[in-house]
Formats: structure tokens, C-alpha cells, sequence
């Protein structure tokens, strides 16, 4: 997101549309924080590796 200063949800969906395009997406970290009754919380957020 900071590098091409798209929202998280344009990021996410260009993600999916590479994986179905038979790109190697990877999932190197994903911190997930939780707020009240166990609802997401701001500060989540996942690091992703694209193998070319």
C-alpha cells in the first residue's frame, strides 16, 4: 500500500487476480490484532512475497 498508495482492499484484490492468473503469492507474515467481542481490529495487517 505505501508504495503504490492504493487502499488495502485494491492491493488484496490485485493479489487474488495474479494468483488466478498462476502466480506464486505467498504469505510471509500476517499479524492479526482483535478488538472487543473479538471483532477485527485496526493494525492488522499481512506481508506478502510475489514470486516472479
Amino acid at each position: 500500500m505505501d508504495a503504490t498508495a492504493w487502499q488495502s482492499h485494491t492491493v488484496r484484490g490485485f493479489l487474488a487476480g495474479l494468483k488466478k492468473k498462476g502466480t506464486q503469492v505467498d504469505v510471509l507474515d500476517r499479524v492479526r490484532q482483535v478488538g472487543p467481542n473479538k471483532v477485527g481490529a485496526r493494525g492488522s495487517y499481512s506481508v506478502y512475497r510475489i514470486a516472479g
